[in-house]
């Protein structure tokens, strides 16, 4: 719970205050002299009389009532503080700094739980054990640096690390990023990351709080909060970006399918944010370069023009955002020729626009000038503006600090001289401007915004899935494990997932006489041992009865074998769906090229169930691979919309049917026409 005295405390007690700034208890204290909080401060330390100015109490039995107290003590003593503190002096916030808890041992797990049961008794706040504080405008209650700028405009940071806290607030504060909170939830066992930010949306005001929250997530604890939350937020208008450490796997597991070798905890982050509209982030830089962004103008379109006085940065930025599908379109006309003639001879105006080291401030106006008001085809401008130490750039900086004010359209600072004009860039973050260093990394920042989708509507799509009977045909099935074909034929056929024709058989006379039915060529499976091309269990391109009798007789001699599969082969490019069931997260869908490229490349896209239909989209279009699906070098491409549809119907499924904890869709084959589905695998576990 977050209450009113965790806030905005009129009394703060610091248990463990101390002169030595070097240490928690003493730059705790510093910090908040610092920051001009403006209630009673109480120190309460037994080998002192005076701590920063301020008279000691030497035992917390001498204080008066006070709001919030922060502890810088040994574990081993915080329990019977916190329970002292809040039955005998109606402490109703705690900041515990002190480590050696939950995160330690058993017996510090135990501290832990004391504390939290006491919090609860009392209706008390309680942040971290083991954090570096809470910093707002009303209370720098945190022990480390840097302390950023604070602006009630400026950026909400949530960290599940107090030291990867400290070391994004210092890649922030270069950039010129402000913050209007940090919060540092240390083991957050009562207030963690999905807490604090149900708290901003249930009392989020547009008009005074911040609309960009920055995450660094080491745990997502429950992911259908951190959900609901942060898509209300930014439905309300907010903006987020997250890191979620710790979401790799050392080394592929054993796995029994596709999907059970490429769905990861990685892969349940990457839907849970796709569906929230939470954009991705996997570093500090990359976190703070959004999060400056975030604080500018949004943009309208995919078209940027670069100014420089440098060519191979203007190129370098040109590659990146190309890459990540943003365009740098030419400049041509007699637009491009009247600014040409207002440039120094050589100068070119095509698109990066280069003013040429030589260039002016007033050269810089102008080209900024030109792409706000006389270049329609541009949606944002970058300013690419260094020095080699030949002369000062306050004059140029002051320049593009009026056109930043000026412009309608976005303008991207790129100043890369932090070392040789440090002073100048230093003045012009103190404007409130931001600075992107790195043209790659803004870059890169820019194509994860503009991947990231809106927050998924809530309703499911029910159209075209029979729910009735799918949960008939679950209760149907007695034991756990991988479903008969027929099984899953059915299953399939409730979300209207096309199958081709196919037998399952262990009598030869019987295969045949189908195969001659649907028609040659037809392909001849093994059924049994899951991995079928692995054993040789898979036959193309079986054009006559002799050949299929001479393939079902060595397919069943492989150890396993308990039948063969005949279906009508049938040509188009292969795709794949998997899902994979994740606890508290729930399935995990996934899309991508199929066939035996699945586990090669690993070009998949993740989403979290039930998907819609613009989710469906998203992920067919951020595959590596799309340019396929859509069609490339004269090929057709196949029938996007009938793959998202298929896509959309087995989350349904899936929602309905929690039983299924595995399921390979590999592959399906796709033409413009329609997406079939040829082999397909279902683990059910009851």
């Amino acid at each position: 719970m977050i209450n009113r005295q965790l806030l905005q405390p009129e009394s703060i007690v610091v248990i463990g205050g101390s002169n030595n700034v070097h240490k928690p208890g003493g730059a705790v204290v510093r910090n908040l002299l610092q920051g001009g909080y403006q209630g009673t401060l109480r120190i309460v330390n037994p080998k002192e009389d005076e701590v920063q100015g301020i008279k000691v109490f030497h035992d917390v039995k001498e204080i008066p009532p006070t709001e919030l107290a922060i502890l810088v003590v040994a574990a081993k003593f915080c329990p019977d503080y916190v329970e002292m503190l809040a039955r005998d002096k109606e402490v109703r916030a705690f900041i515990i700094i002190s480590a050696g808890f939950g995160e330690e041992t058993k017996a510090g797990a135990v501290l832990e739980q004391r504390i939290i049961d006491t919090c609860e008794q009392y209706g008390a706040s309680l942040i971290g054990p083991n954090c570096i504080g809470l910093l707002t405008a009303w209370h720098h209650s945190v022990f480390t640096k840097p302390i950023p700028q604070l602006n009630p405009k400026g950026v909400d940071f949530i960290s599940g690390s107090g030291a990867t806290a400290v070391f994004i607030l210092e890649s922030a504060v270069i950039k010129g990023l402000q913050f209007n909170s940090v919060w540092s939830i240390g083991n957050g066992k009562q207030i963690g990351i999905e807490d604090v930010l149900q708290y901003m949306d249930e009392n989020f005001n547009p008009e005074t709080d911040s609309p960009v929250k920055l995450l660094y997530i080491e745990n997502i604890s429950n992911p259908d909060k951190l959900l609901f939350h942060a898509s209300s937020l930014i439905k309300k208008g907010c903006r987020i970006a997250a890191i979620k450490a710790g979401s790799s796997e050392s080394g592929s597991r054993a796995a029994s399918s596709h999907t059970g070798a490429i769905a990861s905890s990685d892969s349940a982050v990457e839907a849970l944010f796709r569906k929230a509209g939470i954009v991705r982030c996997f570093s500090r830089e990359e976190l703070t370069t959004v999060g400056c962004i975030f604080t500018l103008p949004p943009l309208t379109g995919k078209n940027f023009a670069i100014v420089t006085h440098a060519g191979g940065p203007g190129v370098m930025l040109t590659d990146a955002l190309s890459k990540g599908g943003l365009q740098v379109p030419p400049l041509s006309g007699p637009m491009a020729e009247e600014l040409k003639a207002q440039l120094f001879p050589g100068s070119s105006t095509a698109n990066p626009i280069d003013i040429l080291a030589t260039g002016t401030p007033e050269h810089l106006g102008i080209a900024i000038d030109y792409c706000e008001n006389k270049f329609d085809n541009i949606d944002a401008i970058m300013v690419i503006f260094g020095t080699p130490g030949l002369v000062q750039l306050y004059e140029t900086y002051d320049v593009l600090h009026k056109k930043i004010l000026e412009c309608k359209k976005p303008v991207f600072p790129i100043l890369p001289s932090l070392h040789t004009a440090g002073p100048e860039v230093e003045e012009f973050l103190k404007k409130g401007h931001v600075n992107f260093s790195d043209e790659v990394t803004l870059a890169t920042a820019l194509t994860q915004i503009m991947r990231t989708p809106k927050p998924a509507s809530t309703e499911i799509e029910l159209f075209g899935v029979d729910v009735p009977r799918l949960r008939e045909i679950i209760a149907g099935i007695k034991d756990n494990g991988y479903i008969s074909p027929d099984k899953v034929h059915e299953l399939l056929s409730c979300a209207g997932i096309p199958m081709v024709p196919e037998m399952v058989s262990a009598n030869k006379e019987e295969l045949i006489a189908f195969a001659q039915k649907v028609g040659y060529p037809v392909v001849a499976k093994v059924v049994g041992p899951v991995h079928k091309s692995d054993v040789g269990g898979v036959a193309l391109n079986v054009r006559t009865d002799k050949h299929l009798a001479l393939e079902f007789d060595r397919m069943m001699q492989i150890p396993d074998a308990t039948a063969v599969m005949v279906q009508k082969m049938i040509k188009g490019t292969e795709l794949f769906i998997g899902a994979k069931y994740e606890p508290r997260f729930g399935h995990i869908v996934l899309c991508g090229l199929g066939g035996i490229f699945v586990e090669v490349l690993k070009d998949v896209s993740s989403g979290l169930a039930p998907l819609t239909y613009d989710e469906a989209y998203s992920m067919i279009r951020s595959l590596r691979g799309y340019k396929i699906i859509k069609g490339t070098r004269g090929q057709a491409g196949i029938n996007e919309k009938r793959y998202a549809e298929i896509i959309v119907r087995l989350s349904t499924l899936l929602r309905f049917a929690t039983e299924i904890k595995e399921m390979d869709i590999n592959p399906l084959l796709a033409d413009e026409k329609n997406v079939i589905a040829v082999d397909a695998r279902i683990l059910i576990e009851k």
